[in-house]
Formats: structure tokens, C-alpha cells, sequence
């Protein structure tokens, strides 16, 4: 199942026009507070597939029988890109455990690359809902491969994957892959490079949130 929000939600395509815009792209806290917004709204959108449970709350005239959720999810987020929709997710799922990923693309100089992972901290994950954060699936090579990372931890209950734009390519490699995600996208590009880059996508999501990296 893929989710464009931009389709259904107007606030989420303004969003997702200002992450596009090099003008706009200059303010890097506006930046990484468009992508805490698109994670929000996907949050609250996921919050209502999980699964539920009713409880009794004393209040001071009485007792309020609601729901609250049953389990609380397990959000993980690539870094460093990921950071800021991780703080989207956790200003809704504000209980749940954290996990984060290092993974990143190395780079041959015929201009191919492998995915690298050095780093991974995480919780338990037995049966455990999992949302994952990545601002961009473009050939869905890095997040598929941490995701089989994470699944060494732990068989995973159920798996959300969201993003601020994926391409089309890597929506379809996502999903051969790991055909019970249900992925959610704040836009979807169908052009991908040669060299694996979204097209019109944003640009590197990791240095406009951050600033540039040095090249090693």
C-alpha cells in the first residue's frame, strides 16, 4: 500500500513545494520543520490503523471510559537525514522507543555505490508495530537493506516506512521486497538518474537540513 498525502491533504503538498524551492531551502530550520510537519500528519494518519484498547479515566466529577492505542510503536529513523521526521513522529507518538540506523552510499569511482551500514541502536522489536523515517526513497536500496538490518532484531509486527518524496522506481523495489509495508510519501517523482538521484526531487535532504558534509 503507498499513500501520496499530498493527494489528500493540501497543507502537505505546500510542505512538500517548500522543500522543493532553492529559495526556500536557504532557511534550514524552515527546512527541517517541513519535514517534522509531513511526519506529523503521517503519524496521526497511521494512528488510526493501529490497534486499539478502552480504558476507564477518573476525572474529578466522575469516570470517562476511551481509547487509548494497545501498543505503543517503535519509531526508527536513518540518520542523519531522518532526524527531523523523527521528531515529527515523536511529538504525536510521544511514549514510543526510538531506533536509529547509520546507513549511507559508497561511492566507487565508476560512479556505482553500495550501501554501507556502521551503526544501529534499537529496542526490542518482537512483534512490535515499526514506523521508519527517511526523507527520500529513491532506488529503496539503503532503506530496504536497513530495514532486513532492523528484522535481525526482532520479527517485526507491522512495518509503515514514511517519506517527504519517493520515486516510483524505488516505491516498486520497496515493495517487491518488503510487500507488507505500507509506505507514506508527502510526494512521488517518477524520474530517476543514472546515478540514482529523484528528478525534480530536492537535493540532498541530509545538507539542507544540516548543512554540507565534508567529502571523504
Amino acid at each position: 500500500m503507498v499513500i501520496n498525502l499530498s493527494k489528500e491533504f493540501s497543507l502537505v503538498s505546500t510542505w512538500v513545494a517548500e522543500l522543493r524551492d532553492t529559495e526556500i531551502q536557504k532557511d534550514m530550520m524552515r527546512f527541517r520543520r517541513n519535514l517534522e510537519r509531513i511526519s506529523e500528519v503521517a503519524a496521526y494518519e497511521i494512528s488510526k490503523k493501529l490497534e486499539w484498547k478502552e480504558i476507564d479515566v477518573t476525572t474529578p466529577l466522575g469516570t470517562s471510559t476511551t481509547k487509548i492505542l494497545k501498543q505503543q510503536p517503535v519509531v526508527a529513523s536513518i540518520l542523519r537525514a531522518g532526524i527531523p521526521m523523527h521528531n515529527g513522529l515523536l511529538n504525536y507518538f510521544d511514549k514510543a522507543e526510538s531506533a536509529f540506523i547509520a546507513a549511507y552510499r559508497k561511492h566507487s569511482p565508476d560512479g556505482s555505490f553500495q550501501i554501507s551500514l556502521e551503526y544501529m541502536s534499537c529496542p526490542e522489536l518482537e512483534g512490535k508495530v515499526v514506523i521508519i523515517s527517511d526523507p527520500m526513497i529513491a532506488t529503496g536500496s539503503s532503506l530496504v537493506k536497513t530495514i532486513q538490518f532492523l528484522k535481525q532484531e526482532g520479527d517485526i509486527k507491522e512495518l509503515h516506512i514514511i517519506c517527504a518524496i519517493a520515486c516510483t522506481v524505488g516505491i516498486e523495489y520497496v515493495l517487491r521486497e518488503l510487500p507488507k509495508a505500507i509506505i507514506w510519501c508527502g510526494d512521488i517523482d517518477d524520474e530517476l538518474t543514472a546515478k540514482g538521484y529523484i528528478v525534480p526531487g530536492l537535493g540532498d535532504a541530509g545538507d539542507l537540513a544540516f548543512g554540507p558534509k565534508l567529502q571523504s
